[in-house]
């Protein structure tokens, strides 16, 4: 159902204007709850089936599903824009590891456990463990008693045997494990499973259409918690029938299909797997289900991730302030940088290679990098010698001396009129940063 105006939402008032709700007509108040600054349970007069229309036509396009227990639920769904421009992408996709019940599933865990990583300063990590069964019903149950002992991550479990999850189930009682996957063949075993354990299910297709069929049985069965598992048999595909998902859901308002998405990836090459999963990840997967757990392998799905579901429209910054690398003494460089986050990590990163403990005055640019933020005065002599004194940065050192980016050399003259101290010009870029505290800097102070 498309979302209703304000002629829609009038055309299920009693139009009587009799003022009760404290807007003149009938028409006005309809005005006042297509904006959302009213809610319709205002008129005293609106009936039960006008509440009900509403209510569905407000939905969100795509349904929020939970899965897991606190504290390492995973929330996906719930998206409203096809790009990232429009809006941010609320809820990243999630990263699933798949490990089956004949593997060494405690080493596994451990293994999977290992892939956190630091990117902008931020934790990235796996969020979630698909288990599949392989062997037998017993060896599927005692391998989830291993997930459920080792793991708080959420947890996929992937079996077609409806017996073998209950017991699965059972096991994971309270935690909301997402079952995979109901079929056209048996999806009634399927929904009643996810009705008794209150667990999210995933809905496999071959066709679109298929799928719309059975998300439609499934909310008949009673389960509300559904994940989009569609048939999928390589990269291209993919991509093509992720879009057309996101498409029906979000343009076309399509309420069979309006849910999240779980991918798996095809691909036999490692780095192709990889690069499977950047490819879902961005465009447009909920869950991306992976073979390979190397961290090689895993870190640019994850990094993608990160940049994919930061606001665009919010500069990614760190505060500004004194940072110390290291444990720098008085002949330590003081070096001076922008609060864009992707800077002062990057600047960070190159002073730890160099093994020179330094300090490192952020100046506070709304998040802009080096060049951007001196073409827009935001990096001037007097807002670094402003960061510099509020900083009291130069009181650690006594050599009296900062160093700025090569790129803003301009400044030299400038600062040092506003610091009254020695300006030092670095490198232009980052990455001559070692080279540059091991020998140029040390020439500066005598060492």
């Amino acid at each position: 159902m498309a979302k209703l105006t304000g002629i829609g939402i009038y055309k299920l008032l009693p139009k009587t204007n009799c003022g009760e709700c404290n807007f003149p007509t009938c028409m006005a108040f309809a005005m006042q709850v297509a904006a959302k600054k009213v809610a319709l349970e205002a008129c005293p007069y609106v009936s039960e089936e006008a509440k009900r229309e509403l209510a569905e036509s407000a939905a969100p396009p795509m349904r929020v599903v939970t899965i897991g227990a606190a504290p390492g639920a995973v929330q996906i769904g719930g998206e409203t824009v096809l790009f990232r421009h429009e809006e941010k992408f609320h809820r990243p996709a999630a990263l699933a590891i798949r490990v089956k019940d004949t593997q060494d599933v405690a080493a596994e865990i451990a293994a999977i456990h290992h892939l956190k990583f630091i990117r902008s300063g931020k934790p990235v990590q796996v969020d979630l463990i698909a288990l599949e069964q392989a062997g037998d019903s017993g060896s599927f149950v005692a391998a989830v008693k291993i997930v459920r002992d080792r793991t708080g991550l959420a947890t996929v479990l992937i079996s077609s045997d409806a017996a073998a999850l209950g017991g699965a189930l059972e096991v994971l009682a309270g935690r909301q494990p997402l079952i995979y996957a109901a079929t056209k063949a048996n999806l009634e075993e399927m929904a009643q499973l996810a009705k008794k354990f209150k667990a999210p299910l995933a809905v496999k297709g071959e066709t679109l259409e298929e799928l719309a069929e059975l998300t439609a049985k499934a909310r008949q069965n009673g389960v509300e918690d559904l994940v989009l598992a569609p048939s999928i048999k390589g990269t291209g595909e993919g991509l093509t029938c992720l879009t057309q998902l996101r498409r029906l859901a979000l343009e076309k308002n399509f309420r069979p299909l309006g849910y999240p998405v779980i991918a798996f990836t095809t691909a036999e090459d490692a780095v192709q797997e990889s690069l499977q999963a950047v490819v879902y990840t961005c465009k447009y997967a909920s869950i991306v289900v992976m073979r390979g757990r190397e961290a090689w392998q895993v870190l640019p799905v994850l990094t993608a991730r990160f940049n994919i579901f930061t606001d665009p429209q919010v500069p990614n910054a760190v505060e500004a302030k004194l940072y110390k690398v290291g444990e720098p003494g008085p002949d330590a460089p003081v070096m001076v940088t922008t609060n864009f986050a992707l800077t002062y990590f990057t600047v960070e990163g190159e002073v730890e290679n160099s093994k020179v403990p330094a300090y490192i005055a952020v100046v506070d640019t709304n998040g802009l990098g080096v060049l951007n933020s001196y073409a827009d005065d935001k990096l001037t002599g007097e807002t670094i010698a402003k960061a510099v004194k509020a900083q009291d940065a130069l009181s650690h050192v006594r050599h009296k001396k900062i160093v700025i980016p090569g790129l803003v050399a301009v400044l030299k003259g400038e600062l040092e009129d506003e610091l009254g101290c020695e300006v030092v010009v670095g490198p232009e870029e980052a990455a001559g940063i070692p080279n540059f505290l091991k020998t140029e800097w040390k020439a500066q102070i005598g060492g």
